[in-house]
């Protein structure tokens, strides 16, 4: 083959027939939202494209053109001796890049005339990218998902990862959104992903999946920290059946402070997660809290913050949630004994159920 083909599938199926999908958007660009799985071996890097940006809107056209074909050429080589340089013959990539363009066609045209067996993706990202939002935007999530309920410190995450040891279908919506969904969710010290990276990650855990088996999923809100659950996920989670978990509260207030350490290292962490309050807890109370704090009283603190803040908008959402409940979990204590007990039950009670469905 002397000349790359094109395609415009980008369903998980056609995309894992390629040896290689390569992206050759800039870093920034990449960074930003790219097709998982993708490695990014961009033609321009966020420096030249920017130039070649420049060139084009103050010089001219052709001059854009010719520059940018240097530095293209001199990127390619360079990536033909370092990330490419074992690829056999029978090499077959995909290449992309924002619209399948100039960008993708330089770097196919070159692979292709080497003898890989080069496909460029029509469209480039832009076709990638409404591919997913129709999935998580338009169509029926097509999952069978279960949701796993219960106060704020009552473990959910922990037991996830637990059920997921077990052999249970699980997506961490906190792992792909970098965020723990609480209060004190922002404490990991890494930003968020950004919304489309976010969505595509979510694509990429559900494509992994047995739509006709479970998925164990932890109740959240419609947004994790600054990331929002897209719609057809967030519908599926609205129509699924829970099992609800429950501890004693001092068990979730200690579970609490060992999951966050950052509230005792930092105290300017802890301030700014007081002010991320939905409902203002009063002045009086707000002040309160702050000298507990001073105080190293860190685990009342926290107590209070759940008897006070958590707990009652848990129960009034509660009041309010028609969702279909499988069953109810009691946890004595959340050391790992329990947590693995926890786990057992509510993997029995969700295969259980959709085993006689």
């Amino acid at each position: 083959m002397t000349n790359p083909a094109a395609t415009e599938a980008v369903d998980h199926r056609s995309l894992s027939q390629y040896d290689m999908v390569i992206d050759v958007r800039s870093p920034a660009e990449f960074a930003e939202d790219h097709i998982p799985g993708a490695v990014n071996l961009p033609v321009l890097d966020n420096e030249e494209r920017a130039t070649v940006g420049t060139i084009y809107v103050q010089e001219s056209r052709f001059l854009a053109r010719r520059v940018g074909a240097a530095m293209v050429a001199r990127n390619v080589a360079r990536h033909l001796e370092t990330a490419l340089a074992d690829k056999p013959a029978s090499f077959r990539p995909l290449v992309y890049c924002w619209r399948g363009g100039q960008r993708s066609n330089s770097m196919a045209t070159i692979l292709a005339q080497i003898g890989w067996r080069t496909i460029v993706l029509q469209g480039g990202y832009k076709t990638y990218r409404r591919a997913a939002q129709k999935r998580l935007y338009e169509d029926d999530l097509g999952y069978r998902l279960v949701l796993l309920d219960g106060g704020t410190g009552s473990g959910k995450t922990a037991i996830l990862n637990r059920i997921a040891q077990l052999g249970v279908q699980v997506i961490d919506l906190e792992a792909l959104a970098l965020h723990r969904g609480s209060l004190f969710g922002a404490l990991l010290g890494v930003s968020q992903p950004s919304q489309k990276w976010f969505e595509s990650s979510l694509l990429a855990a559900l494509d992994n999946l047995d739509p006709a088996r479970p998925v164990l999923v932890e109740a959240e809100s419609s947004k994790i920290g600054s990331r929002t659950l897209p719609p057809s996920f967030w519908q599926a989670m609205r129509s699924a059946p829970k099992i609800e978990l429950s501890a004693p509260l001092d068990a979730r207030a200690e579970y609490l402070l060992r999951s966050y350490p950052g509230i005792v290292a930092d105290r300017s962490l802890l301030e700014a997660a007081l002010s991320r309050l939905e409902v203002y807890p009063g002045r009086k109370r707000l002040e309160n809290w702050r000298l507990m704090a001073d105080a190293g009283q860190f685990l009342e603190l926290i107590r209070e913050v759940v008897e006070r803040h958590y707990d009652p908008s848990y129960t009034r959402s509660s009041l309010n949630d028609q969702r279909v409940k499988l069953g109810a979990v009691a946890l004595p204590s959340l050391d790992e004994a329990a947590q693995e007990a926890a786990a057992r039950e509510i993997v029995e009670l969700a295969t259980n159920t959709f085993a006689h469905a």
